[in-house]
Order: C-alpha cells, then structure tokens, then sequence
C-alpha cells in the first residue's frame, strides 16, 4: 500500500484516519468519537436556552419597568429588550425538527414563536376597535396566565395569545406602513395609560405582563430539561449515538430547506406579503433569519459562545473530506447570500431590485439542506430535509 494514502474508517461510535506509522510525512491521526459530537450538541442546547431564558428575564424586568410607568421611554426600552431576546431565541430554533422536548406532545414552542399570529385575536385593530380578548371583559374576565394559555391556538392555528409575536404585537402594534417606508408598528404607549388612546389600558398591561411570565415560564422548561442531570438530557445521551446524529442532522436539514428557505422566507417572498412575516410587527424578520441560520452553523460546526467541541461538520469531514467541505463551503454561502438580503424583510421581498436576493438566499438554504442530507449518507444515516406531515 502507497505510504502517503489515507484510508478513512468507520468503527462502531469511533471515526478516525490511520495511515503507515513508519511514514513521517503523513497528516497526523485524526479521531473523532461520535459521543463527543452528542455531548457537545447538548453543552450547545443548554447553554443557548440558559442565554433565551436571561434574556427573556430581562425583557420581564423591562416590561414591569413599561406598564408600572408607561412612557415613550420605557416602551423604546421594553422594544429594546424584546429584540435582544430574539437574538438568543433565534438560534434555539435550531434544536426543533430534533425528536426533542421543544416539539414533544408536552412541548412549549407553540405557547413560544407560534405565528403567523392573527392579532385581532388579542386586540383592537384598525377598523375594529372592540376585537381581542383583551376588549371582551364579558367572555374572559380574567387575564392570568391560566386563561391565556388556555386560549392559545383556541380554534384556530392563528390565534395565537402568547409567546414572544403577542408580546410583539402588543408592544408595536399593527405596521400598516408601506414597506418603502421602512417603518414597524407605531402603537402609542398611551395604549398602556389609564384614560389614554385605546380602551381597558389596564388589562392591556396585565395582558402584556402574563405573556411576559408565560415566556419566562416555558423557556425554564426547556432548561430544566437540558440540564445536567436534566430528564431529557439523561435520555438524549444514554441514545444510540447515531440515532442522537440523525436527529440532530435532521433538524438542521428540515430549518434550512424547508422551515427558512421555504415557509419563513419562499411563502412571503411568493405572496409579497408582509403578513407572512415571521416578526412583521416590528419588523424584526430579517434578524430571525439571519439567527435562525446562525442556530444552524452552530450544530453544525459544534460551536455556540464558549462551547467549542466535535461537531457534525468533523464527522463528515472524516468520513468523506471532499464532501465536507462543499458542505463547509455551501454553508458560508447561505450565510453570504442571507447577510446580503435587504433590511426590512417586507422592503426585501416587495422592492422589484431587492426581490432577487431573497430568492438567491432562498435557493442557497435550500441547497444547504439537501447538501446535509448527502452529509447523512456518508455518515450511514438516512436524513429527511422535509417538514413532516
């Protein structure tokens, strides 16, 4: 055998290269032991929810600020601090599509980021000043979190109460600006003081508050889950290895092509519609896309703030290094062709020069996902980048 090849093996949970021990030319041994790869994605996952969850804490902190003493000022602080809570938000959406306890039969992440959110669910909007639960003391008396949990997806998969696009509406309100004015919504913080501009101001500051705990409240869950010692945890590393990284591949293969590029970006691109925003109250969409795809390279590449370890991205390298890095390479092509996308999202997908970028970005995450399910393959694992039925 040529004393320069490299033969690359796949050994039980082991992945490694060897080559001629006398040949003093050759790459070093490169060991990847796929039980790493799993522990570092779970040092991943909870570090990223601790993050969601301190920031949710301080966007609590500010709206307790906002509704004690509603200003200008502190609705700009209470809009500030729901736009850093996306940030870490953003990339946990990495962890669904997982088999993992955000999407389980008792998960939270229909009462967190469910949308799109028909806002006159929850309060007045234009032409109808009486709709919303928050305008209707006689059917809900009560605004508690028991009530309002109660009433989210309540006959209809758009009637959203609570989780962060409630919060959002009730902090902008409707954007009926056109999207060549590059405005969000401009509700009045006067909506929030007693005698003010909109009717039951103080149910519309319980309500923005209860949504507020809610959020705090069902992002602990998933802390508490992911936690060491957590109960999910102990079942997510005790799992056949493969199993865990076929999940895992999964997931970041279904966000990139099916969940971003096709219903959060394709459907608004295709309807030219602001209301298929994820975020188009505050028009804040173009910061869930660009940290919804950094969730992604954050699985994929094992990195997230100070954890660095195995990832996904060595496994495949190993098993087969031409792959790898068109791989590694169509990643930081999406990546370039999101980063290039027109800011806001709604002036993106509605300005004729801009549109065309979208579409580029769009087509980019979606070959990102099919380039992950090749990844799959050489990997020996069956991988889907479809959203399931």
């Amino acid at each position: 055998m040529n004393s320069n090849f490299i033969k690359a093996l796949v050994i039980g949970g082991l992945i490694f290269t060897s080559c001629d021990k006398d040949d003093e030319n050759v790459a070093p041994v490169v060991t990847v032991q796929k039980t790493d790869v799993v522990s570092n994605y779970a040092d991943i996952v909870l570090a990223n929810y601790e993050d969601a969850l301190a920031d949710a804490k301080s966007l609590d902190a500010s709206i307790q600020s906002f509704t004690a003493q509603p200003t200008e000022a502190s609705l700009k602080t209470a809009k500030d601090a729901w736009l850093k809570s996306r940030e870490s938000y953003g990339q946990t959406e990495a962890f669904r599509f997982a088999n993992g306890p955000i999407d389980d039969a008792d998960g939270p992440e229909g009462l967190l980021n469910a949308w799109p959110l028909d806002e006159n669910y929850i309060d007045y909007v234009t032409g109808k000043d009486d709709s919303g639960i928050i305008n209707n003391p006689t059917d809900y008396p009560a605004i508690d979190a028991a009530t309002l949990e109660s009433l989210n997806e309540a006959g209809s998969e758009t009637n959203i109460s609570i989780g962060y696009h409630a919060i959002e509406f009730l902090l902008w309100g409707q954007d009926n600006t056109a999207p060549s004015e590059k405005k969000a919504g401009l509700r009045p913080y006067t909506d929030f003081v007693d005698g003010g501009t909109a009717k039951y101001q103080g149910r519309r500051r319980d309500y923005l508050k209860v949504c507020s705990g809610l959020l705090i409240k069902h992002l602990q869950m998933m802390v508490d889950e992911w936690k060491v010692g957590g109960p999910y945890r102990k079942i997510f590393l005790a799992q056949n290895s493969d199993t865990a990284i076929k999940n895992m591949l999964t997931a970041i293969a279904i966000l990139s092509k099916s969940e971003l590029g096709g219903e959060r970006m394709f459907v608004a691109y295709d309807n030219q519609d602001q209301e298929d925003e994820h975020s188009c109250f505050s028009d804040n969409t173009h910061r869930d896309i660009r940290q919804n795809l950094a969730g992604i390279a954050n699985v994929f590449r094992g990195k997230y703030g100070t954890v660095d370890g195995k990832s996904i991205e060595d496994l495949i390298l190993v098993a087969n290094p031409m792959l790898g890095a068109k791989i590694s390479n169509q990643l930081v092509a999406a990546e370039q062709a999101v980063e290039a996308t027109a800011v806001p999202f709604d002036f993106a997908i509605s300005d004729a020069t801009e549109r065309a970028k979208v579409l580029a970005a769009v087509k980019a995450l979606q070959d990102l996902g099919d380039k992950f399910v090749e990844g799959g393959t050489a990997l020996g694992l069956t991988i889907s980048s479809e959203l399931p039925e």
